[in-house]
């Protein structure tokens, strides 16, 4: 099993060869020079399907532990986990969209979403997605926001709904002039 470590709102796999092997199955985290960065949803995902060992510390987390973690650390983990979830499990390259301005950004299957130097247009980000749980309400304004922004990076905007049995529907809302 991959040990993995918490430090912040990252978890840290330091064993090489161990990072190396998760981001090339899946494009998990940020391969750096001497570790893999994974963000709190790729961690959790990770490890709910055993692939990895949380530690905080010495302490190895169970998948519980680790849960009331992460939902400290994001008070709207569990339904944008939820999205997250079943992104990754529709084999969707998908990473935080935290410097875009949304939750996620995804890629087409068989993309890798941190290549380098010039990007085909297929190799750019395909959907920024916000998730909100059934019955969240949003002004015109943020609705008008968010497909600006999916424009600007000639991307698509996705709303990920989750409902209270976990269950996502997505709605796509399209940039459009007469």
């Amino acid at each position: 099993m991959i040990k993995a470590y918490i430090h912040g709102d990252k978890v840290i796999v330091w064993d090489r060869n161990s990072a190396k092997k998760l981001f090339n199955e899946g494009y998990f985290g940020k391969l750096r020079e001497d570790r893999l960065e994974l963000s709190l949803f790729e961690a959790f995902y990770l490890q709910e399907k055993g692939k990895i060992s949380v530690y905080l510390g010495d302490k190895k987390l169970t998948l519980k532990e680790f849960y009331e973690y992460c939902k400290k650390n994001d008070y709207r983990f569990h339904f944008r986990y939820v999205v997250y979830r079943d992104l990754r499990d529709k084999e969707l390259p998908t990473k935080t969209g935290l410097k875009f301005g949304c939750d996620f950004r995804v890629y087409e299957r068989g993309v890798h979403p941190l290549k380098r130097g010039k990007k085909s247009v297929r190799e750019h980000t395909k959907w920024v997605v916000f998730c909100v749980p059934e019955g969240f309400k949003f002004s015109f304004q943020e609705l008008a926001r968010a497909v600006r922004l999916a424009h600007t990076i000639r991307a698509q905007m996705l709303w990920a709904v989750v409902s209270k049995d976990e269950k996502v529907k997505y709605f796509q809302v399209k940039f459009f002039k007469p």
